[in-house]
């Protein structure tokens, strides 16, 4: 028998989440009013849709699906800017609505669900993914720029180039946020960031899982940089199940940007070089060191582009398949890359070769709204590993109201 009471629960406390949210927006309108402009109202809305047809039955990399979905992430506050200081403040907070087309627990419970009372999991607090609440503070000092992010803030705010290998595309998507402290400085040639992303809080299954992160990029010509990416991410235990790994990755780059020599929108190329340490204290208790050289390379012209990556080396998860001391499988829960890098999937060991090369076209529609639709084709050695089609919706606010 179908649980409808307990449904109808978790709408109302959706909707009291909802507008306890609003509620808490409006307060703020009485204190904006009754300032002199120092303070005032700051606000931000982002919308995003992904479609991504993933046919991956070549490989055993990752499995086949198709990922669809919607994202909108309002979030309101108060804005103090002190000119005499070159700061301003933002203090805000939003929510983070997400959808995955078809996954409606309407229609799960008038279908009957694959398991009875086990499709009422899906509740409608699903939709309602997080809260955020965050500090942000900007200031500037001469040609430097210095910004600060503290709380659970939006992940688009690091601006760092990190290789699919340390964040993959599913990852970017389905954990929109960061939880933890972000600081960036910024100058006419360069940028760094740091930053730290606290995502798993020490329980009886749940595992600690936190990871200190930095990019950072210096142009030293107009069509030459060096910069690098890197992460070290801890993840430890439960309750459950002890031990830790430590899974540290370091990735250093040169970039030449060629396309204004050569009259193209866009001819980049990009070398580096990927280095993980990692280390499973319980079960090996040593550092392995994965690494391998990768090579990017985009045309783009007319709004058309191609991009193809290719990385030569040894497995970058080598733990994949590896499982705790309570059975469960480390997999994406310890790597959260782009299962590709895994490099073979047919027991082999050794160097490897991966390439994906990308068709895209992407129109130029202003600065607020960004559509790209693509198709991407996996490479592992010279076997093709599958496919993807993808169409990506983006809409940000925040550009608009930053002016």
């Amino acid at each position: 028998m179908l649980n409808f009471e307990r449904f109808y629960t978790d709408l109302i406390m959706n909707h009291r989440i909802i507008a306890s949210f609003v509620l808490f927006c409006l307060s703020f309108l009485p204190l904006c009013a009754e300032e002199t402009g120092k303070v005032r109202i700051a606000y931000d809305v982002d919308f995003e849709m992904n479609f991504d047809n993933r046919e991956f039955y070549r490989s055993a990399f990752t499995p086949s699906m198709t990922i669809f979905g919607a994202r909108l992430t309002p979030s309101v506050g108060i804005r103090l800017d002190q000119p005499e200081h070159g700061i301003s403040h933002r203090l805000m907070a939003g929510i983070d609505v997400m959808k995955d087309f078809g996954a409606s627990p309407v229609s799960e419970i008038l279908a009957g669900g694959e398991s009875g009372e086990t499709s009422m999991s899906l509740n409608n607090s699903a939709l309602l993914r997080e809260l955020t609440v965050y500090y942000n503070m900007r200031r500037t000092a001469g040609n430097t720029g210095l910004e600060l992010y503290a709380g659970i803030f939006p992940r688009k705010a690091s601006e760092g180039k990190y290789s699919d290998v340390f964040f993959s595309d599913s990852l970017r998507f389905y954990d929109n946020n960061l939880e933890g402290i972000l600081l960036k400085i910024r100058r006419p040639k360069a940028y760094w960031e740091v930053g730290c992303d606290w995502f798993g809080q020490y329980g009886q299954v749940r595992k600690e899982k936190f990871m200190i992160f930095s990019s950072g990029e210096s142009r030293i010509t107009d069509f030459f940089s060096a910069g690098y990416a890197a992460y070290m991410y801890h993840f430890a235990g439960s309750r459950k199940a002890r031990g830790v790994v430590d899974n540290i990755l370091l990735n250093p780059f040169v970039d030449f940007q060629l396309g204004s020599m050569m009259g193209l929108q866009r001819f980049s190329v990009r070398l580096g070089w990927l280095q993980a340490m990692q280390h499973d204290r319980e079960f090996v208790g040593h550092y392995v060191f994965p690494g391998g050289g990768e090579l990017e390379v985009g045309v783009r012209n007319w709004n058309v582009g191609i991009a193809n990556r290719l990385f030569y080396g040894t497995d970058m998860m080598p733990y994949y398949d590896s499982s705790d001391t309570a059975g469960d499988k480390y997999g994406t829960r310890l790597y959260l890359g782009d299962p590709f890098y895994r490099v073979h999937d047919d027991g082999q060991t050794g160097p490897g070769l991966y390439d994906r090369f990308e068709v895209y076209w992407e129109p130029a529609l202003g600065r607020y709204l960004n559509i790209k639709v693509s198709a991407r084709f996996h490479f592992n050695g010279f076997r093709y590993s599958g496919c993807q089609q993808m169409v990506g919706i983006r809409f940000n606010l925040h550009e608009l109201t930053n002016r």
